[in-house]
Parts: structure tokens; C-alpha cells; sequence
């Protein structure tokens, strides 16, 4: 049988059609492909989980919702995870601290656990003395210091008015914090240099 031209035609009409559909599948296959190496890539490129140091782990955090808030004057509440055994500090002399500050909705912002190294801070009575610019920290945390007594853990509610004047920007791994607004700090006077 002889092939006429209009056959011939018709032939590579359907070979073209059944190219292009199985360039579509090969493509289709290389693109479940692609996408399926990039969330493979993007799974692995996660950073492992790594548990947060903290002051005060569930245990602790049942026992201080038990725990009435004691006030001072100014407006700062503090509740004692752990009483401390040594001597408080005298003003003008330097403590060594290790902290956890969060932010009114629970959310770390700093943490000197993290870092591996406790903070030297010079203690002042700031508070006391209406000097908030003479103030080594926040007028909040060295107020709360003046009272603890080294080996002690203290969470420190701190108002918006002892907080930070400024703010602190955020920045990666790290919540916004508003001018004036409260924050809690998990405290823990490890020791006084010359006294301990």
C-alpha cells in the first residue's frame, strides 16, 4: 500500500502530539524532581532545636503561680525563686549576674545563660535616689539587686516606668521592645567580688 501525502502529514502530526505530550511528562518529572530536592535542602538546612537555658524551669514556674508578689514602693514586684544565703550587696560595689529578660508576653529578648558568661554590674540606688540616668541597667533591675542576698534567684516584674526609656529594637531571634513597657527578669546573684 502506498503512502499519500495527506497519510504522511497525518503521521507527523501525531508523532509531534505525542512528543510534546511526553516532553510535558518529562518535564512534569523534573520538576517533581527539583521541588522535591529543595524541600529535601531547605529540611535539612534547618538548625537543630536547642533547648533555652532558663532560671526557672515548669517546676519552678508552678511554685512561684502559688507565690505572693511582694511590692516596693516604686511600683516593682519580685517573687523569690531562691533565697539566697550570702549578704546583700553594698551600693557602689560590683555583683556577678546571670539573667534571663523577657518581655510581658514570656518572650526572651536576652539571656546571659545563652552566651555562656554572667554580667558584672555595679550596683546603684538609682531608684532611691530619683538619678534614673546614674542607672546601670534598667532602674527595675538595679532596684530589685539592692535586696537580694548572693545565691538568690529573683523574677523581677518590672514596670513600664523602671523599664527601658528607649526601647530596644528588634533584631534576630529577638522581640521589640517598646519604650516604657514592662518586662520580667529572671535574676540570679551568683556573687560579690570581695565578699564571696
Amino acid at each position: 500500500m502506498a503512502r499519500t501525502g495527506d497519510d504522511e502529514a497525518a503521521n507527523a502530526k501525531a508523532s509531534a502530539r505525542a512528543g510534546k505530550k511526553c516532553a510535558a511528562v518529562v518535564a512534569g518529572c523534573a520538576m517533581a524532581l527539583a521541588m522535591a530536592s529543595a524541600r529535601v535542602a531547605v529540611a535539612d538546612s534547618l538548625p537543630d532545636e536547642v533547648d533555652v537555658k532558663v532560671l526557672c524551669d515548669a517546676a519552678c514556674e508552678k511554685r512561684l503561680e502559688s507565690q505572693e508578689f511582694k511590692t516596693t514602693k516604686s511600683g516593682l514586684r519580685y517573687k523569690e525563686i531562691k533565697e539566697g544565703d550570702g549578704m546583700e550587696p553594698p551600693v557602689g560595689f560590683q555583683v556577678v549576674v546571670d539573667y534571663i529578660a523577657m518581655d510581658e508576653k514570656g518572650r526572651i529578648f536576652d539571656n546571659s545563660l545563652a552566651k555562656g558568661k554572667p554580667n558584672d554590674i555595679r550596683v546603684v540606688d538609682c531608684v532611691g535616689s530619683g538619678d534614673f540616668d546614674s542607672c546601670t541597667v534598667i532602674p527595675g533591675m538595679d532596684e530589685g539587686l539592692l535586696t537580694m542576698k548572693s545565691g538568690g534567684v529573683r523574677r523581677l516584674y518590672i514596670p513600664g516606668e523602671l523599664s527601658f526609656p528607649k526601647g530596644l529594637a528588634s533584631a534576630p531571634g529577638r522581640p521589640k521592645v517598646p519604650p516604657f513597657s514592662p518586662v520580667v527578669f529572671d535574676v540570679n546573684l551568683l556573687y560579690i567580688p570581695g565578699f564571696d
